[in-house]
């Protein structure tokens, strides 16, 4: 390797270690390089940076970002809420299957298992402690299904893989569906055993009939159906599709007797401030991965692997142990960001399919946010619940089996990413 790119990983992985933002991280590793390379305009670097954020695809965030914000403050959340209170009322964990209901629910809203895991601990980490469940097993259901967010459309993470990758986003979005289905119903399956195992109550919130808010929650139910038929059927692209959300936020909002222009400033100043930390991301890891293909090493890594490793089997088993490595130290967009152009060569040239592969790799990325020393996930959670990481990590050692084997099932049985894909699109 170049010494000159040695010494910019060098001084990447030190500053990580440090606990700085991810995007100075990113940054610095590319400044050192122009820094030291003769004859390399310190200028390039700026632009890649523009250029990695002018991405068109990438248009759809703060409009997706932006409407999972306003339906927030339209009240639309509680409806749901309500909504998975009455469907999970006769399964048995009461609360803690509404928690994982809610983020399959919300997770067509907001695509941002972030914003997901800290509007459920406000929500509902205080009322599932009130009927008897430990803050740490509510807090660990809170995290490890805000998980399913990142599988279901429109997911922040499968638009920044597309957009990457130059993927269909509209095939992602339906490819989330097969992973998302399985590991909600595995999810619930543990936390119903865990439940009656520990004797967790069933109350629930309120017992209000299934008609009443069906009639309110039907609206915002409908918007991911509406979004992934549009987009498969060419109405409109899923920027098109992002900004008519935030329309309908707007107009729920105003129905349901919410709007204000106040919540509505305070929305957007969300939205703005949201963004701008992906998109800072998302242009820093774009000059870094200029630095990797200006030097040839995504060409390189590929041959070393082709040559190297008998088939791709067990080429997918040594990605799934480095990228739950990197999902420890990296956050998962900037991960991707980097990572993708460097893996993505190396699975077309062992015929992996695109979408498969991409299912694979949010998949890991979304275990690496609950595992320690970065796992955004967690210290979300946790900083508003007030539980202790250790504790945390501890009632989250069956979630993280569980992960593991959805891992590997979706690694090594292509038809959970693949069968909606070949079912709507042919």
């Amino acid at each position: 390797m170049n010494p000159v790119v040695l010494t910019a990983m060098i001084v990447m992985f030190v500053l990580l270690f440090l606990r700085t933002p991810v995007f100075i991280v990113l940054l610095s590793a590319p400044a050192v390089y122009f820094f030291l390379t003769p004859g390399l305009p310190g200028q390039i670097a700026a632009q890649r940076v523009i250029a990695g954020i002018e991405n068109i695809p990438l248009l759809a965030i703060p409009f997706f970002v932006c409407s999972g914000i306003v339906m927030n403050f339209a009240g639309v959340t509680t409806r749901i809420l309500r909504f998975a209170e009455v469907l999970m009322k006769k399964v048995p964990g009461g609360l803690a299957q509404v928690n994982v209901s809610l983020s399959v629910l919300m997770g067509g809203l907001s695509g941002s298992s972030l914003a997901d895991a800290a509007m459920q601990s406000k929500m509902l980490v205080p009322e599932m402690e009130r009927v008897g469940f430990s803050n740490e097993f509510s807090t660990v259901i809170t995290a490890v299904s805000a998980i399913l967010t990142l599988l279901i459309p429109p997911s922040v993470a499968m638009i920044i893989y597309g957009s990457v990758a130059n993927v269909s986003i509209g095939r992602l979005f339906v490819a989330g569906l097969g992973p998302a289905i399985f590991l909600y119903f595995s999810m619930m399956i543990m936390v119903g055993f865990i439940s009656v195992k520990r004797k967790y109550s069933n109350q629930m919130l309120e017992d209000v009939s299934l008609g009443k808010v069906f009639i309110h929650a039907i609206i915002p139910l409908m918007l991911p159906i509406v979004l992934i038929g549009g987009i498969r059927f060419g109405v409109f692209t899923p920027t098109e599709g992002g900004a008519g959300t935030v329309v309908v936020a707007i107009i729920l909002s105003i129905i349901y007797r919410e709007f204000t222009f106040l919540k509505l400033f305070k929305a957007l100043k969300e939205t703005v401030c949201t963004t701008a930390a992906i998109m800072m991301i998302i242009g820093a890891a774009s000059a870094f991965a200029w630095m990797l293909t200006r030097e040839r090493i995504p060409q390189q890594l590929t041959e070393f692997i082709v040559a190297n490793v008998g088939n791709k089997y067990v080429f997918l088993l040594i990605l799934n142990l480095f990228l739950l490595a990197i999902g420890l130290i990296i956050e998962g967009n900037a991960a991707m960001i980097v990572l993708v152009p460097l893996f993505v060569p190396i699975a077309r040239a062992f015929g992996i399919n695109d979408i498969h592969f991409g299912m694979m790799f949010i998949f890991n990325m979304a275990i690496g946010s609950l595992s320690p020393p970065i796992g955004t996930l967690t210290f979300v959670t946790c900083s508003i619940t007030k539980c202790r990481l250790a504790a945390f990590y501890k009632e989250c050692i069956p979630f993280y089996a569980l992960l593991f084997i959805c891992l590997m099932l979706l690694t090594y049985v292509p038809v959970f990413s693949l069968a909606f894909v070949n079912l709507i699109y042919g």
